[in-house]
């Protein structure tokens, strides 16, 4: 079998949208060759040519307004989309982090931002999230770069680190202290400023996944005031706001890359023989095969059961639900790769066949977006514990 079918019970326009994006999928990146020139035989994560033909055919509008741009639906529609996306390896990374500034424009911009800043991710423009300082990680009240109000906008000062893909993205979600330097939660403001100025320097880190986050800095960076979403100071809160969506998308997207380490390894145990028939037949890959299978669709209901919550009530925030969702689809895209890894043998090690890389991509999983053990904190809390 194949995990490749989404969850049961799809409208007939979600089911066409979906088999929509696969064949596009098989059709611009169904073969290695077409991989491996589309990421510069895997060392860039996003291919902009290919972005701007998601965007020109209405998908990157999935979950926006169609008066501002968007091809209409709700956070099922961008879930769909970033599971189906990832599933099929698109180099595509810039997808998941516009998907959440549009989310939270969509929810906290004027009409005007709503207009330029959705309308522009859905043409293609890639945005980039600001969160993390090299002192400010999991405790984001402690951040402390700086947009001083000034007339007419904000000077802004500091440092962004971690930053994904902030080395190709048009623009970024800023989070940054614009109260008393001891103000933390209550101190902080959401902005959504340009990448693209010369107070701008952006250094890419180099990972065991290649240049994919940065550190950004920022000089004397002058924005107007208009660059403000939502209300000054309250920035935490409109971010918490908007939790849902956050870890929702981060699910979607790893729960594509472990139907697809699944896939790939039950491809090749069916294929690979060893002492006369194949592995895969063997009880020990059987029943791990089997355990990695129950895993994976207990994810995909996780994820949309929140999903489909959130779409009935999406001012209503579920903290214990969105850090589940984060935390079991993120470690379980995680094992499945390490399996996939270990029960493909050398095979598994050799980047020709991919494996290698869903370990790459899942191994970070579990720490960026609010690590395994924050999530796990945060359901411990909602239990009163």
């Amino acid at each position: 079998m194949s995990l490749t079918q989404p969850i049961g019970g799809l409208t007939d326009e979600r089911r066409a949208f979906v088999e929509a994006l696969r064949d596009f999928a098989h059709r611009e990146c169904g073969t290695a060759e077409q991989m491996n020139a589309l990421t510069h035989d895997g060392e860039e994560s996003h291919n902009h040519d290919l972005y701007l033909k998601l965007a020109g055919l209405g998908y990157l509008g999935a979950g926006v307004e169609e008066e501002y741009g968007g091809s209409g639906g709700t956070i099922v529609d961008a879930c769909l989309l970033m599971e189906e996306c990832f599933y099929a390896g698109m180099p595509l990374f810039g997808l998941s982090t516009s998907l959440t500034v549009a989310e939270a424009v969509a929810r906290h911009g004027s009409e005007e931002q709503k207009r330029e800043y959705l309308g522009a991710i859905c043409q293609g423009s890639v945005h980039a999230l600001g969160f993390s300082e090299p002192e400010s990680g999991s405790d984001l009240g402690s951040l402390t770069c700086r947009a001083t109000p000034v007339d007419g906008g904000y000077l802004i000062n500091g440092q962004k680190t971690w930053t994904s893909n902030a080395q190709f993205a048009d623009r970024i979600l800023l989070m940054a202290r614009t109260g008393g330097p001891d103000s933390r939660h209550a101190g902080i403001s959401m902005l959504n400023v340009s990448l693209r100025d010369d107070a701008v320097t952006i250094n890419p880190i180099d990972t065991m996944g290649g240049r994919e986050v940065n550190d950004v800095f920022f000089t004397d960076y002058e924005v107007p005031a208009d660059a403000l979403i939502g209300a000054e100071g309250r920035g935490w809160s409109q971010l918490m706001e908007g939790l849902n969506a956050e870890r929702l998308l981060i699910g979607a997207m790893f729960l594509g890359q472990a139907r697809r380490a699944f896939d790939d390894t039950l491809g090749y145990v069916k294929e690979r023989k060893q002492f006369g028939k194949a592995i895969g037949t063997f009880q020990a890959l059987r029943h791990r095969l089997a355990d990695l299978a129950t895993e994976i669709d207990c994810c995909r209901l996780l994820v949309y059961e929140l999903a489909y919550r959130t779409e009935a009530e999406p001012d209503v925030v579920l903290p214990r639900e969105s850090s589940m969702v984060k935390l079991k689809v993120t470690e379980t895209a995680k094992r499945v790769a390490l399996e996939g890894m270990q029960m493909m043998g050398g095979y598994g090690y050799a980047s020709e066949y991919g494996m290698e890389r869903h370990v790459r991509n899942t191994l970070a999983a579990t720490i960026y977006g609010g690590t395994s053990e924050v999530q796990r904190d945060i359901i411990g809390k909602t239990l009163g514990l």
